[in-house]
């Protein structure tokens, strides 16, 4: 009993200690996951704590509910709309990608640490996919602000490429206990199995979860208890059954966070707040499972292989899997660094051991070190990649301060409280739009009627009744005000243009070449042309030596578009692998005529006092 008593003590004192340990590290900018692995590092055997703990079957356990749990809350909190662009680059990259780093990673490691060609390819799949702990927590936790089809990209493929490196992880450990190697088509109708049916079976989970969250009357206490247990279900039941459990559970949650589900606000909250534990408890646990004085015997190895995996096979499985979608120079670049390696790696590394493998313990601790220096590498190093790549889009709001409250039953409206900024919109007078329905307003402590409330002043509390869709115009309505700086310049252009303007009429302007069959067109219907429904803030057009740049956006429609009289480095690849003399003096020669056309038209009407065409803005 005692004993039981000293592992829970112990087992919250680590869970304290990485929290603690997490929340400094935020500010100076660590990876989050790489401080839980230093902490289980600090607790193991070889650590200050002295800890033993060697049982796999264990560590393989837990980290698979927890892993299950993180993909099903990262399925909850992905929007369908993030398919349109990114479904087929994100699934050629879990797929084929997978495929392609496996080949790389697992010739380099014959070499380097002399392992047999099935093993070596054995730790190929073991580090070949990305983590998607790690890949969610530092895009959507790291604040930072990229492109939504990239952001897609990387999270639709860090969420499924998992049944991918596990099934050739389990194969290839299959032919190398048994030394049987499998034919292709075995291996193809594997994979049609794995995929397939976790598909399948996490579709059929997600309908059968969310029909028995609304069909079910109970106290909503229950609601996320029974979340978490179908959702664990479905893995288990899929994973019993020969498919991908991890794949379905990601489809579960993708199923039911897409849809009208009671209580879901308060489950959203549960699911990442026990993600969170999830995510500690796997990271430390597999620290702790590490033996650090065995490390210096494969440090050069595997140092080799994480710099070889960094820098040539995710950016070659990158640019070969991307090449017939339309992702510049710079995104592409932008998703080939960010191949975070993370807690799916250690935790298949356990299945060489678990398999009775000779060199299980190698292939863990060559993957553990891998994971560490992805961490360190690329972790700390994803922001300023991406503002050298010219990523970042400038925030087009401001500051925002909203509490969302779902009302109970069938309601498709959330009650939503505001706290109105001094500079926002509504302070200065701007009207209520009609389909929001303002219920009352708090002013110094008092609640005021909204009818006497007008006008509004910064520091009152609003609540306003509204669907959850119209919620980003009411943060622009109720939030402060964003002025434009040097970054606004730099991706979006110098000038707004009123995105009912013809292209004709932008060309005559500039002296710019233009297409007969899309002079009629507005700048909107343009865009639409090139990108279809898919179309987003940061799309980029050229039009002769300008470009296009799609501003703003309200409810998928464009409602400003920037124009560069010198097009930004945004556009141009800052590693330069297709370009060509030709093409740079074209580019030049059209950047300095546009530029030329511009200045002769601020001169003459200065001279006339004329003003801009309609449609103009600086």
């Amino acid at each position: 009993m005692e004993a039981a008593y000293s592992i829970i003590l112990v087992g919250s004192a680590l869970l304290i200690l990485s929290i603690l340990s997490g929340a400094l590290a935020i500010r100076v900018g660590t990876p989050l996951l790489l401080i839980f692995l230093s902490v289980g590092l600090i607790a193991g055997e070889d650590g200050l704590l002295g800890i033993a703990f060697s049982d796999a079957p264990l560590a393989f356990l837990v980290g698979s509910a927890a892993l299950a749990v993180i993909l099903f809350e990262s399925g909850f909190d992905t929007r369908l709309s993030a398919y349109r662009a990114a479904a087929w680059p994100a699934m050629s990259l879990a797929t084929a990608g997978v495929g392609i780093t496996t080949g790389v990673v697992g010739v380099a490691a014959h070499y380097l640490l002399h392992l047999p060609w099935v093993e070596a390819f054995l730790l190929g799949s073991v580090v070949s996919s990305t983590d998607a702990a790690a890949v969610f927590m530092l895009l959507r936790v790291g604040g930072i602000t990229i492109r939504e089809r990239v952001r897609s990209a990387l999270e639709i493929e860090s969420g499924s490429n998992d049944p991918m490196a596990i099934l050739l992880t389990i194969l290839l450990v299959e032919m190398a206990t048994s030394g049987h190697v499998m034919g292709a088509g075995s291996i193809a109708l594997e994979f049609l199995l794995q995929m397939g049916g976790g598909v399948v079976a996490g579709g059929l989970g997600g309908v059968l979860l969310v029909a028995c969250i609304n069909g079910m009357k109970l106290d909503s206490d229950l609601y996320p208890v029974i979340s978490l247990t179908l959702a664990l279900f479905i893995f288990g039941a899929t994973a019993a059954l020969g498919a991908s459990g991890f794949l379905a559970v990601y489809v579960a949650g993708l199923v039911a966070g897409n849809v009208h589900l009671r209580g879901a606000q308060g489950l959203r909250r549960f699911h990442s707040g026990l993600t969170w534990l999830s995510q500690i408890v796997m990271f430390v646990l597999l620290g702790m499972f590490a033996t650090p004085r065995h490390f210096a015997d494969i440090a050069l190895p595997a140092v080799a292989l994480a710099v070889l995996l960094i820098l040539v096979a995710r950016p070659l499985a990158v640019w070969l899997c991307l090449i017939p979608f339309r992702f510049s120079a710079n995104e592409t670049t932008f998703v080939a660094w960010v191949g975070l390696r993370g807690a799916v790696s250690i935790l298949l590394a356990l299945v060489p051991i678990l398999g009775g493998l000779e060199s299980g313990q190698v292939i863990f601790n060559t993957a553990f070190l891998v994971v560490v220096l992805s961490l360190l590498v690329q972790g700390w190093t994803i922001r300023p990649m991406a503002r050298w790549l010219g990523l970042i889009i400038p925030p087009r709001t401001g500051p925002v301060d909203r509490v969302e409250l779902e009302l109970p039953g069938e309601a498709n409206h959330e009650l939503v409280a505001y706290t109105v900024h001094a500079k926002s919109p509504a302070a200065r007078g701007q009207k209520v739009p009609r389909w929001a329905r303002p219920s009352l307003v708090i002013r110094n402590g008092t609640v005021v009627p909204i009818y006497r409330a007008k006008p509004l002043m910064g520091g009152d509390h609003i609540y306003v009744f509204a669907a959850p869709s119209r919620l980003p115009l009411l943060d622009r309505l109720y939030g402060g005000t964003r002025p434009l700086d040097q970054d606004d310049h730099q991706f979006f252009g110098d000038l707004v243009l009123n995105p009912d303007v013809t292209a004709e009429q932008v060309a005559e302007m500039y002296g710019l070449p233009l297409a007969l069959p899309n002079a009629d067109l507005s700048l909107r219907a343009l865009f639409a042309k090139e990108f279809g429904a898919g179309v987003e803030i940061g799309d980029r057009m050229r039009m002769g030596g300008v470009e296009l740049i799609v501003r703003d956006m309200e409810e998928a429609v464009i409602t400003s578009i920037g124009l560069a009289l010198e097009p930004t480095p945004v556009s141009q690849p800052r590693i330069a692998l297709f370009e060509n003399p030709g093409t740079l003096l074209r580019r030049s020669f059209g950047r300095w005529r546009a530029a030329i056309s511009f200045r002769l038209w601020q001169w003459r009407a200065q001279r006339h006092k004329s003003v801009p065409p309609a449609g103009i803005n600086e």
